[in-house]
């Protein structure tokens, strides 16, 4: 794997490291974003306990991957945007760390954290001539996120254990699901998720609504809405817009049942946020729309089951990420529903697509 490195101190170790800290603060789809970077540290060091310091939000996902051992909470830190509201003031007594990774981002501020874990070794991303750890890699822009881990855990001698990404779903959360949407029947089950941290990249609920409806007109389709309490009001302006019912279940589902219920649908509509990173984790098809943020970031690695709308590149569309967004026809996304829900039948398999020996992943 190609790794543009400028270091100060070798990576090496007499001896493997016995514990291990991984730095992330930032929100689902960045988590998920690591998994396979995870599951190749695991992989290179078996024995270590590898602890995973970030947002409070996080550890019950975390608490799921096999490949981590313990959760910390993360304190806070001058200048990180993600540090909790009511962050200490003392510095806090970490434990002795081997090793300290940090995928927190580009490094700027996040590298004086991680060095302040004091680690026999740490890398991370960082600017030119950046002295606070041991091993630092220039930061690609463009990279594709979870490739971007996969780099950063190649630096330590990490080989890949595949691409996809992972979130554990249990066989309770399954049965909830499946009471949430009800019994499967010949329609196919349909999510929207209208909701996104970032309103630039919320796609109109009118929009998602006249979509919704056509879906049920060509399909017959059970239209899922998929949000968290937070967007109960984003979830209830698209629904009241459809003349056709939907199931909404914002605010009903905790992190690990939302999962359990994409996993169940035959097909979901997403904006660029967490979710679409749940149903690449899921194997559930997907469309995710774009408008200022780049899919050659975001967007999942496997593109023939997660197929994307970048809606700054259609003909006329204002040069402003988030104004094509806006501007981006229903007729536009409906095409691409009915493209992953009436497949060719020599690759179809069920309402799912091929399993992911046969994907043609994006590079």
């Amino acid at each position: 794997m190609t790794a543009p490195v400028h270091c100060h101190a070798a990576m090496s170790w007499s001896a493997d490291p016995s514990r291990i800290a991984i730095f992330q603060a930032l929100n689902l789809g960045d988590l998920l974003c690591t998994t396979p970077a995870l599951r190749a540290i695991r992989g290179r060091f078996p024995a270590a306990e590898i602890t995973f310091i970030g947002r409070s939000w996080a550890e019950d996902l975390v608490a799921r991957l096999p490949t981590v051992d313990r959760f910390l909470p993360f304190p806070g830190f001058p200048g990180i945007a993600e540090s909790p509201p009511d962050a200490a003031r003392t510095v806090p007594h970490w434990p002795r760390f081997d090793l300290a990774i940090q995928m927190h981002g580009s490094g700027e501020v996040s590298n004086g954290f991680v060095a302040a874990f004091e680690a026999t070794c740490s890398v991370g991303f960082g600017p030119s001539g950046e002295r606070r750890l041991t091993t630092v890699l220039s930061w690609v822009e463009s990279e594709p996120e979870p490739l971007r881990w996969l780099r950063l855990a190649d630096a330590v001698g990490a080989a890949p254990a595949g691409l996809h990404v992972e979130f554990p779903v249990t066989a309770t959360e399954r049965a909830k699901a499946a009471a949430l949407i009800g019994p499967p029947d010949r329609c196919p089950a349909i999510g929207l998720h209208t909701g996104a941290s970032d309103p630039s990249r919320r796609w109109p609920a009118e929009s998602f609504a006249r979509l919704g409806d056509r879906l049920v007109e060509r399909h017959q389709a059970r239209i899922v809405l998929t949000g968290s309490d937070q967007e109960r009001s984003l979830t209830a302006s698209l629904r009241h817009a459809m003349n056709a019912p939907a199931i909404d279940l914002a605010g009903m589902t905790d992190l690990g049942e939302l999962a359990a219920v994409i996993s169940t649908l035959d097909l979901l509509v997403t904006n660029d946020t967490g979710v679409s990173h749940v149903a690449s984790a899921t194997e559930t098809p997907s469309i995710v729309l774009f408008g200022p943020t780049r899919p050659e970031r975001w967007a999942p690695l496997d593109r023939r089951r997660h197929h994307v709308i970048d809606a700054t590149t259609f003909p006329g569309a204002p040069a402003d990420g988030a104004a094509a967004l806006q501007a981006l026809s229903v007729d536009d996304v409906l095409a691409a529903c009915l493209a992953l829900a009436d497949p060719p039948s020599s690759v179809s398999v069920g309402n799912r697509l091929p399993d992911q020996e046969q994907i043609a992943w994006a590079g």
